[in-house]
Order: C-alpha cells, then sequence, then structure tokens
C-alpha cells in the first residue's frame, strides 16, 4: 500500500520548493515531476520566456533590414560608378547597353531590396511588437498579469495537497523512527540474555522496552497510513486543479507559437525574392538586353565611324585665296594642341599600378580624345616616335627637379594616386597647381602621385623671419585632368587634418 500511492520514483535527487519544508524529505525520493511541489514554476517561466522570444525575434528582423539596406546602398554606388566609367571608356555599340544593362539589373535588385528592408520593418516587426503588447501586459509592481495569474493558480490547485504531504512526511518519519528504537530495542534485549551480570529486573525492563517500542510502531503505522491514504483521495483534484491551470497556460503559449509561425512565413515570405515577379522580370529584361549586343553591328558601326567607312577629305587642287592667309599656320598648329591634350591626359593622374584591376584602362580612356594630326616626317610630331616607342621617355621630364616644399599638415591619401605626409614632411612638387586645387608631387622614396596643393609651402629662408600667412583657398569643383573621371575637392586642413594645422619651424 505504501509503495502503490506514494507517486515517488527514483529519479536522481533534486531541490523542490514548496510551502513546507523540503529538508524533510529523503533525498532518494525527490523527482524532476511536474506533480512535484513546486515544479509547476517551470510553466510559468515559459510565459516570461515568451515575451523575451518576442524581443529576440524582433531584433534579429532589425538586424537584417540593416543588411538589406547596407547591400542596396552598395548596388547603387556600384551601378552608379559603373556607370560613368562605362560611359567614359572604349565600349561601344549594342555590347556597351548590354554591359550598361548589368548596372540597370542592380539599380533595380537595390529597389528591391529596399522594398524588402521597408517590409522586414513595417510589417513584419511592427505586427510582432503589436501582437506582444496585446498579449502581455505590464503589471505596476513588476513582472505581467498573465505570469502573476498562472502563478497563483498553481500555487492555489498545490496548496491542500502540499499540506498534506507536509504531514504525510511527518507521519513517515515518525513511523520510521519508531521502528528504528523497535530494532535497538529488540537487539538490546537478546544480548542480555547472553550476558551474565544482567539482572532478572533489568532484564524485565528491557523486555518492557521492546513492548512499549511495538505498540509506538503499531500506532505510528497506523496514522502514517491514514495521513497516506488522506493523500492518496486528494490526488484526484489535485491533479484535476493542476491540469486546468497548465491547460490555460498551453493555450496561451499555442497562440504564441503559431502566431509566431505566421510571422516567420511572412518574413520568408518577403526575403524570397524568387517568388517576386518583379525580380524574375529584371533578369527577364537583363537578358533580352545582353541576347540583344550583335557582334557584326557593332563592327560595321565602328567602321563607318572610326574606320575607312568615313567620309574623307581627299587632297585636291585649291587655287591660291587671298582672303584666308593664314590657313596653313593654323594647320601647322594643330598637331601641337592635340600632342598638349594628350600630354595633360597623361600628367593629370598618376595611376598605381594596383589599381589597373579596379579602375585602370576604362578610367584613363577618354572618348573625346583627338588622335588626328596633320602627317609630318618631323620625329617630334609622332607620339609614338624616338625614344618614348621604347618606353625611354619619362612624361614628366619637363618638371623631374621640381621644387622642393614643406608639408604644413598631416595629409592621407583618399586615393591609390594620392600621397600620403605628415606635418613637416620635405617633398617635391613637380607641377603648378591646377584648376581642381590640386599638384603633382614625388615623396623621397620616389612615390609619384597627387596632394592638396594648400597642404604645403616652400621652405622659409631663415635670413626672411616671420611665418607668412596661410588662408586655405576656397574648395572648388574638380574633376580629373583626363575627363574620365571626378576627383573629390582638394580637401582644406580645417576639414580633413587628422590634427590641427601646425605651423612649420
Amino acid at each position: 500500500m505504501l509503495n502503490a500511492t506514494t507517486h515517488l520514483s527514483t529519479a536522481p535527487p533534486r531541490t523542490m520548493s514548496g510551502s513546507y519544508d523540503e529538508a524533510s524529505l529523503a533525498p532518494e525520493e525527490t523527482t524532476d515531476s511536474f506533480w512535484e511541489v513546486g515544479n509547476y514554476k517551470r510553466t510559468v517561466k515559459r510565459i516570461d520566456d515568451g515575451h523575451r522570444l518576442c524581443n529576440d525575434l524582433m531584433s534579429c528582423v532589425q538586424e537584417r533590414a540593416k543588411i538589406e539596406k547596407a547591400y542596396a546602398q552598395q548596388l547603387t554606388d556600384w551601378a552608379k560608378r559603373w556607370r560613368q566609367l562605362l560611359e567614359k571608356g572604349p565600349q561601344y555599340g549594342s555590347l556597351e547597353r548590354a554591359w550598361g544593362a548589368i548596372m540597370t539589373e542592380a539599380d533595380k535588385v537595390s529597389e528591391l531590396h529596399q522594398e524588402m528592408k521597408n517590409s522586414l520593418l513595417n510589417e513584419d516587426l511592427e505586427k510582432v511588437k503589436n501582437w506582444q503588447k496585446d498579449a502581455y501586459h505590464k503589471q505596476i509592481m513588476g513582472g505581467f498579469k498573465e505570469t502573476k495569474e498562472a502563478e497563483d493558480g498553481f500555487r492555489k490547485a498545490q496548496k491542500p495537497w502540499a499540506k498534506k504531504m507536509k504531514e504525510l512526511e511527518a507521519a513517515k518519519k515518525a513511523y520510521h523512527l519508531a521502528c528504528k528504537e523497535e530494532k535497538l530495542a529488540v537487539t538490546r534485549e537478546m544480548n542480555s540474555k547472553t550476558e551474565q551480570s544482567v539482572t532478572p529486573e533489568q532484564q524485565k525492563k528491557l523486555q518492557d522496552k521492546v513492548d512499549k517500542c511495538k505498540q509506538d510502531v503499531q500506532k505510528t503505522q497506523e496514522k502514517y497510513e491514514k495521513v497516506l491514504d488522506d493523500v492518496g483521495k486528494t490526488t484526484p483534484q489535485y491533479m484535476e486543479g493542476m491540469e486546468q491551470v497548465f491547460e490555460q497556460c498551453q493555450q496561451f503559449e499555442e497562440k504564441r507559437l503559431v502566431f509566431l509561425k505566421e510571422v516567420l512565413l511572412d518574413i520568408k515570405r518577403h526575403l524570397n525574392l524568387a517568388e517576386s515577379s518583379s525580380y524574375v522580370q529584371v533578369y527577364r529584361e537583363l537578358e533580352q538586353a545582353i541576347r540583344g549586343a550583335d557582334a557584326q553591328d557593332d563592327l560595321r558601326w565602328f567602321r563607318s565611324t572610326s574606320g575607312p567607312g568615313m567620309p574623307m577629305n581627299w587632297p585636291q587642287f585649291e587655287e591660291w585665296n587671298p582672303d584666308l592667309p593664314h590657313t596653313a599656320a593654323k594647320k601647322e598648329k594643330q598637331p601641337k594642341k592635340a600632342e598638349g591634350a594628350a600630354l595633360t591626359n597623361a600628367a593629370g593622374v598618376v595611376e598605381s599600378t594596383s589599381q589597373a584591376g579596379d579602375r585602370g584602362s576604362v578610367s584613363s580612356y577618354d572618348r573625346g580624345q583627338t588622335y588626328a594630326t596633320e602627317w609630318s616626317d618631323d620625329e617630334s610630331g609622332n607620339p609614338f616616335g624616338g625614344s618614348e616607342a621604347n618606353g625611354g621617355s619619362n612624361p614628366f621630364d619637363e618638371d623631374a627637379k621640381g621644387v622642393r616644399v614643406r608639408a604644413l599638415y598631416d595629409y592621407d591619401g583618399q586615393e591609390q594616386d594620392e600621397l600620403s605626409f605628415k606635418a613637416g614632411d620635405e617633398l617635391t612638387k613637380l607641377g603648378e597647381e591646377d584648376e581642381q586645387g590640386w599638384c603633382r608631387g614625388r615623396l623621397d622614396s620616389g612615390q609619384l602621385g597627387l596632394y592638396p596643393a594648400n597642404y604645403v609651402e616652400a621652405p622659409q629662408d631663415p635670413r626672411e623671419g616671420g611665418s607668412p600667412t596661410r588662408n586655405p583657398p576656397e574648395p572648388h569643383l574638380s574633376v580629373l585632368a583626363s575627363g574620365t573621371q571626378h576627383r573629390a575637392w582638394a580637401p582644406t586642413p580645417t576639414a580633413s587634418c587628422s590634427r590641427p594645422p601646425h605651423q612649420p619651424p
């Protein structure tokens, strides 16, 4: 009867909480069962966990939205940059349009990812936030109303049974103690029979003790069984009350699980661009644009605009016209003008070899370059003649010696073709300041590049004394000398110095 109604298992001991003294329980009799006193707290804690999980999901969605926003911006920037490079590069015809369609695809996909970001924040995140607000109600004293209701319901359902369990443990303890005393008394009484020193009177007392212990065992056993019977009678009611409160918690949790599943499906729908008709249309149009490229059409176009198909004013006899006395002179000057333009384009930017894969061949090309020159047997008029054809000429020979200048401020090059130096460093100025505020220069290490002209000055002659007044020029729009790419304004010291302006010694 004892083993059939105690509902105790041999599970590993675990500390329990309740309104009675758990220390009175033997460690081997404690279990992890929901029915043990206080073990309903895991169900109550699940309510608080549900609120926290809603916060976690909102944080998860918010971080993904930031990623989508950043990716959309990167696509836009990439498309803008390469569209400009393509427009100024040497590619032409239908293949240029097909190549440009890649940038159009990036712009459209960027818009789709921006819409994805908006859907995640304005729909999914707001949906979770509103549901959480309606499902969980905060109390003035802290915690949630739903948590307190579950806690009170379990405590009320468990209180009578916990009281009976406390009585049962006391009765069991008394019964086991009586059994222990009986065993000791019987052992003493049996040992006394073998000892010669024990008098008959002492023997009688020991026998009386055994009889009394047996009576105590009988009484405590009857009480123990009675209390155990009462516990067995109250157990069904206890289980019914606990089940009722537990089902209420289950229903609340079911709402959360079903709702979050719906939200996750919405998130999946917003993330899966493959199901978007707009996304499919983007790549359908891209494929059409690429397949529209026709090599033969492009070759015919180039032949007619830059090849043998171009019209030509073939030489023919011309009468002398006194009204045009300078015609020949103007023609003689044209080659020099073209040569000067080519030199300007070549010297405008010193591209490092590390940039060749990024913007070298495309960005250094100018569709507006004029290649036509008058024929001459003078090698100086041939851009490929002399030592330049063998790569022996330095395009900066005219400024090879240059002028020594000293840096006024720190400057960290923002592009690979810009120089970096510290205040007080000396470098060689290889040309005059251009209209954008940049100068060409060479560091003592031999590195060539550009630097802001207002960041340096000529070294002061100690005999002159004093320091010149330096007012940084106003920034103005800048375009590379080659006309291929917009360079940022030459920075002023107050805007981009890594430290306050420093007067040179």
